[in-house]
């Protein structure tokens, strides 16, 4: 009887620690400033569309502001290599390398909290040089 209601117990436990798992599922904003070359920086909006599936993290990467010209607007980037684990995320997107050369590869990693999401961002240099990483907090959007 003892093993069977501490076996029941430790089921109830993992069960619990599964639905309490953060769900990263939805829409995720941040601003970031950016420079401009000499110019005063400008404030770019970047939204996260995330969808979670067990471990499997998909979706979109969208910086608002960042179309280069030409009409283009904000040019989502697919989400690859999207893992969860518990409430820890992270994901990589590519991105076209500048005048055709080899894409260039961003890598996210964060953590949630309720409906923060706190980003650390490593993305190549397009000046050349090492990449840089740069630490944002997301929040969910309520639209």
């Amino acid at each position: 009887m003892t093993k069977k209601l501490l076996l029941a117990s430790t089921i109830l436990l993992a069960l619990a620690f599964v639905v309490m798992a953060a769900d990263a599922t939805g829409k995720w904003t941040y601003e970031q400033q950016i420079a401009r070359g000499g110019g005063d920086p400008m404030t770019v909006t970047t939204t996260l569309d995330l969808k979670v599936d067990g471990s499997t993290l998909t979706g979109t990467v969208t910086r608002a502001g960042m179309g280069g010209g030409g009409g283009r607007g904000a040019q989502p980037a697919e989400i690859k290599n999207g893992k969860v684990d518990g409430s820890n995320i992270s994901f990589t997107t590519e991105r076209a390398g500048r005048g055709g050369g080899e894409p260039q590869v961003t890598t996210y990693k964060g953590k949630l909290n309720g409906d923060t999401l706190e980003l650390e961002i490593t993305a190549p240099n397009f000046r050349g040089g090492d990449p840089t990483t740069t630490k944002v907090t997301a929040k969910r959007a309520t639209t």
